[in-house]
């Protein structure tokens, strides 16, 4: 049995591969690009993403592929057979590792438990995934330039930028994407949809992403966390924000001038110095800016709102910091 989450196995073997997951050792390593993992057999499937090799053949079509998994859920799709039924629900599945991930949602088991900050899963290729937060690991080269990723996903979204090919187009708008996954999402911003609702409220989405980041407004969950100065947060891409103040990475550049910035929105803002753009407009007095930040200090003027800035000296207030700070130097 294993002392970090209970996980039992029959043989001694199995219990010691499962402790990698705590360990985080990955004794199985990549000679093409230093990728490495805690499997062999995760190591040898890994291979054919630069070999190119595709073992596995469909016996219906031309398709093939490098894993018997994606095989068999490609087969699926010809013969429509779903022979898992959930016995708690109407679901079915064509392959039993998407059954089985089904079925903790019925059972709410998370047996796989992270040692560096206690989040927890019902599987096992999820927690790896977490663990990545806290090593920085990026297994997923591109071999077209120097980007590299967490997960393949990641990868593939990013690969589409080499090629720009967008084959999925929706017909009520032109929008096109490379992935078609990505313009069955996108439709639902026509149609309203919002399949995924939340148990413990009547919050709604219309993407599995957007639920599981609500729902950790109920359990205060932030799964990830930065290893250089233990900031957490429930968000990925907010994780990745926070990185850059690390690293000083500035990815959004300006094609007008040398400024660059970590964020896109910062970028926008400095954008309009160029353009003169004011896109925000007080309703009272036609007072326009760039910012929404100062739209904000600038209604003020007119609504009265809480002088929330005190002086700690005497009972001077202010609505805005900056003002605070000019009245504080008459004590100086």
């Amino acid at each position: 049995m294993c002392g970090e989450c209970g996980y039992r196995a029959a043989q001694k073997s199995d219990l010691s591969k499962h402790m990698r997951i705590h360990t985080g050792e990955k004794p199985y390593m990549c000679g093409e690009c230093g990728y490495r993992t805690a499997k062999k057999s995760h190591l040898s499937r890994h291979t054919r993403t630069h070999t190119g090799e595709k073992p596995c053949k469909c016996d219906q079509c031309d398709y093939s592929a490098a894993h018997k998994s994606s095989l068999e859920q490609h087969v699926a799709k010809h013969s429509g057979e779903k022979p898992y039924k959930c016995d708690q629900c109407d679901y079915s599945a064509a392959r039993k590792s998407t059954f089985d991930k089904h079925l903790v949602k019925h059972t709410g088991e998370k047996p796989y438990m992270c040692g560096e900050c206690g989040f927890r899963t019902a599987h096992q290729c999820y927690l790896s995934r977490h663990m990545r937060t806290h090593t920085g690991e990026r297994p997923y080269k591109c071999d077209q330039c120097n980007y590299s990723a967490a997960h393949k996903c990641d990868l593939d979204k990013h690969l589409v930028k080499h090629t720009d090919e967008k084959p999925y187009m929706c017909g009520e708008c032109g929008y096109r994407s490379s992935r078609k996954n990505d313009l069955s999402r996108h439709m639902r911003t026509h149609t309203g949809e919002k399949p995924y609702k939340c148990d413990q409220c009547d919050y709604s989405a219309a993407d599995r992403t957007t639920l599981a980041n609500h729902q950790r407004k109920h359990t205060g969950e932030k799964p990830y966390m930065c290893g250089e100065c233990g900031f957490r947060t429930n968000r990925k891409f907010i994780l990745s924000v926070h990185m850059r103040k690390h690293t000083g990475e500035k990815p959004y550049k300006c094609d007008q001038c040398d400024y660059s910035a970590a964020q896109k929105s910062n970028l926008e803002q400095h954008l309009s110095k160029h353009t003169g753009e004011k896109p925000y407009m007080c309703g009272e007095c036609g007072y326009r800016t760039a910012y929404r930040s100062d739209l904000s200090k600038h209604m003020r003027t007119h609504t009265g709102l809480k002088k929330n800035y005190k002086c700690d000296q005497c009972d001077y207030s202010a609505s805005q910091k900056s003002t605070l700070d000019r009245h504080g130097k008459t004590y100086w």
